[in-house]
């Protein structure tokens, strides 16, 4: 009898060992997890994503319900992809739309330059002046799309190209720029307001606007 009642107890722990493993292995529970630590501490942290790409779909939706958005970039192509249309058609009218890129006319030594030669060492076909011409593409296409629009304000910085900010009145979508891998691929953090990383996040960028030149499009 106590044989069979322990293969029985034994048979419940090992189910219950694998349903635990099953619940950890589940995103939402992950995030409700992350959440429910980060609001015990204050910190404000509610997501990790893997990757930055992965956020999209979510940066889509706060932006529908955000009355302002700050950006501050490393390259910027996100910005001309299907999350920030509704920006640039006028489907999401907005307080206000700041927006911060690298400085692709700084010197050639620049901060940027900088990040260019890092990424090189891991990815051969970063070729020198590539991500200043990718730079300077997003620039141009993003000074045309807001040339209509009075709530946009597009700047340059040269600065430690080293993180990227999404920020709304209610949420920031942080990654911070690892040496060995493109920032797409870098995990974002997702922090509601209000929150010591989402102050953070705001940081970020308020410092980079301080120290930024506006951009205009071209004639």
């Amino acid at each position: 009898m106590a044989a069979f009642l322990f293969g029985v107890l034994s048979s419940l722990a090992a189910s219950a060992i694998v349903l635990a493993l099953g619940l950890l292995r589940s995103s939402r529970l992950r995030w409700w997890m992350v959440a429910t630590c980060s609001w015990c501490t204050g910190v404000g942290l509610f997501r990790v994503y893997r990757s930055q790409s992965s956020a999209e779909q979510d940066i889509a939706k706060d932006l529908a319900q955000a009355r302002w958005i700050k950006i501050l970039a490393g390259r910027g192509n996100v910005l001309t992809r299907e999350a920030f249309s509704p920006l640039w058609s006028g489907e999401l009218p907005m307080e206000s739309i700041q927006i911060l890129l690298p400085d692709a006319s700084s010197r050639a030594d620049s901060w940027l330059d900088q990040r260019s030669h890092d990424v090189s060492r891991f990815d051969p076909g970063f070729s020198p002046g590539l991500l200043r011409s990718q730079v300077q593409t997003n620039l141009t296409y993003l000074a045309h799309v807001s040339r209509s629009q009075r709530n946009v304000e597009l700047r340059s910085f040269n600065l430690p190209n080293t993180c990227r900010v999404i920020a709304t009145d209610k949420a920031a979508f942080l990654t911070f720029y690892s040496r060995s891998a493109h920032g797409r691929n870098s995990p974002c953090l997702y922090a509601r307001a209000p929150g010591l990383l989402y102050n953070i996040a705001l940081q970020q960028f308020e410092s980079a606007w301080m120290n930024s030149s506006t951009v205009h499009a071209a004639s």
